[in-house]
């Protein structure tokens, strides 16, 4: 048995095997990577620079687009290098951090989430106490709670997966390094200790899924109560965008990991990897910005003045020279 120490590097699973297919997919990572950079990068922008945006609301949405932000970095850029150069290893500690910083954003991400979820609720059905209830301090506290768990729950499976002795090889059957290959490759009883921890945070958020469902009972029926149709738009209006992508987030993980072994296949498996790791954090800034006027208006007033900022910048260097 071959401890995992004494390997140097591991196999990923390539994304095709013809070199122009190969160059296709980098293609499509290249515009997923920059949809999401641009997308989420014109939501903190915006947000950071309209002071009519800091709320607690759209504080958490910039945190939001921060975790998708990461999470795009932790697995296109390798995944683009190794179609572009053909080629699949990653180091050892290449893949521990690509595990540690993909389990950080993700955990960090569906917290936010659940968090955005008790924003919502407040905000609807305790509208008199939103103040008090999501105060600066209060935000504060609760985002910083979401990044510590992401940290807290990264760092503990990261550090147990990579202790374990590894004896089935260095090939995963992954585009990136994902803790479930990671422990196909180890024949040690110890790796129960992994599994007993996934389940552990399985339950942790099958907890926050049930939060959510039960908050967003008390939403809608509280939505109902209101007399006037235009009242209906504005609730629906901020959260459908949210159900939308907790419903994409939850989807494509789910079924994903639970599908039937019966229609598991190497194809089927890399088309979900995609959806649940890459199409969500392209997709979130896209979707909040559709429902929401107000971010689509301060967009609007962001995009005109960087580019009068841009054009007068040349103008001043052309007259300078």
């Amino acid at each position: 048995m071959s401890n995992s120490s004494s390997i140097s590097h591991f196999l990923l699973l390539a994304l095709a095997d013809t070199r122009q297919l190969q160059l296709l997919h980098f293609c499509l990572l290249l515009g997923i990577s920059l949809a999401a950079l641009l997308g989420n990068g014109l939501i903190i922008s915006t947000v950071a620079c309209g002071h009519h945006l800091h709320t607690p609301t759209f504080f958490f949405l910039l945190n939001l687009a921060l975790t998708d932000l990461g999470s795009i970095c932790t697995t296109v850029p390798k995944a683009m290098h190794n179609s572009l150069w053909d080629t699949r290893d990653i180091s050892f500690s290449g893949c521990a951090a690509q595990v540690f910083f993909f389990l950080f954003f993700i955990t960090t991400e569906f917290s936010l989430l659940t968090v955005m979820c008790y924003d919502r609720y407040v905000s609807i059905c305790k509208p008199l106490h939103y103040g008090t209830l999501l105060g600066s301090r209060a935000c504060a506290h609760m985002a910083a709670a979401a990044w510590a768990s992401g940290f807290l729950s990264a760092l503990l499976h990261t550090a147990n997966t990579f202790s374990l002795p590894l004896c089935h090889g260095n090939a995963l059957g992954q585009f990136f390094c994902e803790i479930p290959h990671i422990l196909k490759l180890s024949c040690s009883p110890s790796k129960l200790r992994e599994i007993w921890l996934i389940l552990l945070s399985a339950l942790l958020y099958f907890g926050c899924f049930m939060f959510m469902v039960f908050s967003y009972v008390q939403i809608f029926r509280a939505v109902l109560r209101v007399p006037s149709e235009q009242g209906w738009q504005k609730a629906f209006s901020t959260c459908l965008p949210h159900l939308a992508v907790v419903s994409l987030f939850i989807s494509t993980g789910t079924f994903s990991y639970l599908k039937p072994l019966s229609i598991s296949s190497p194809s089927l498996d890399l088309s979900l990897s995609v959806l649940y790791s890459l199409v969500p954090p392209a997709l979130n800034p896209l979707i909040y910005s559709l429902r929401n006027q107000e971010l689509k208006d301060a967009l609007g007033k962001l995009v005109p003045a960087s580019s009068e900022g841009i054009n007068s910048f040349f103008c001043y260097r052309a007259f300078s020279i």
